[in-house]
């Protein structure tokens, strides 16, 4: 696995606050930015396995995004 150098264009204020979690955590701000992306892309392949396994319970039970909405009207009615 080789190492890329890129280069980033920051606001001051977010550089500024980048800066300062890093020392606080007395890393880089490289180490800090990279946690940051590998922390983001989890967290979207992880919305992503719950969209699809609700996309796919969805199908399989015949259900459409109207059906989802109607359901939460009713049981909201309820209470």
């Amino acid at each position: 696995m080789g190492i890329a150098t890129v280069n980033i264009s920051f606001q001051d204020d977010l550089l500024k606050q980048i800066d300062l979690v890093a020392k606080a955590e007395t890393r880089s701000r490289s180490e800090l930015i990279r946690e940051a992306a590998r922390m983001y892309i989890e967290r979207k392949k992880r919305w992503q396995s719950i969209f699809s396994y609700g996309e796919n319970l969805a199908a399989e039970r015949g259900l459409r995004e109207a059906d989802v909405g109607n359901e939460v009207r009713r049981l909201r009615r309820k209470r």
